[in-house]
């Protein structure tokens, strides 16, 4: 049966040491192109996953473009079908409600460098503006941290009912709001400003105090609170 299989998949010893070589020294014996090359073992079972793995390489770049393009742009590179293009996107989501579970409901934040660190993960994947809101207790253990808004690429709608539904069903003593910049900059605008002014008048109405607005821009972090932007609220 070994035999036949091998007949079938002259690939295949080349698969089993790919896969031997990964379990004993991981993946950073491994280059870009090897690495898309054994994922797409698991998508493509009887074909030389080399080639695909260069072209994707050649069609966005990097390692890193190959895993932040859509489904539709990666079924344009040949050799690319419906079941590699949701390997490779399922890939960074996965990464991203792994690092989400590693810091899960009860963590304490009770800096601004705490809560960014815990909410970068959240914003790893999106293409868009969304907004988070974090509920904490009086002794800022994490109690929720669930999307509050949502927009196109420059702007995030904010759902101020939906921010004062959470932080009463938590029975939260504070809130802290983050969104992020698709433009990388994490740079609070004016109308964060307001936005955050609002929300934290809302949310005062019903005994929550709001401590910061952390924006985020790609991988760095900044906190309204700590950067004076708020010291006139």
């Amino acid at each position: 049966m070994v035999m036949q299989d091998r007949e079938k998949n002259p690939h295949a010893n080349h698969r089993e040491r790919m896969r031997e070589r990964f379990m004993r020294y991981g993946l950073d014996s491994f280059e870009d192109h090897s690495i898309l090359e054994l994922l797409l073992f698991y998508a493509q079972p009887r074909k030389d996953t080399n080639v695909t793995a260069h072209r994707l390489l050649e069609a966005f770049g990097s390692l890193e473009g190959v895993f932040e393009a859509t489904p539709e742009a990666l079924k344009t590179v040949d050799g690319i079908g419906d079941n590699a293009a949701v390997l490779i996107h399922l890939v960074p989501e996965v990464a991203r409600r792994y690092f989400i579970a590693k810091a899960g409901p009860g963590t304490i934040l009770n800096d601004s460098e705490a809560v960014g660190r815990y909410l970068l993960p959240r914003f790893l994947t999106f293409r868009e503006e969304r907004m988070y809101m974090v509920c904490l207790d009086a002794k800022l253990k994490v109690l929720d941290c669930r999307e509050v808004g949502r927009g196109g690429t420059i702007s995030v709608g904010v759902n101020i009912r939906g921010i004062v539904q959470l932080a009463l069903s938590q029975n939260a003593t504070y809130a802290v709001l983050a969104h992020n910049h698709t433009s990388g900059l994490a740079i609070p605008s004016k109308e964060d400003v307001t936005v955050t002014l609002h929300v934290r008048q809302v949310l005062a109405e019903v005994g929550v105090t709001l401590t910061d607005h952390i924006v985020i821009g790609d991988d760095d972090f900044v906190s309204m609170a700590d950067s004076g932007y708020l010291s006139g609220l």
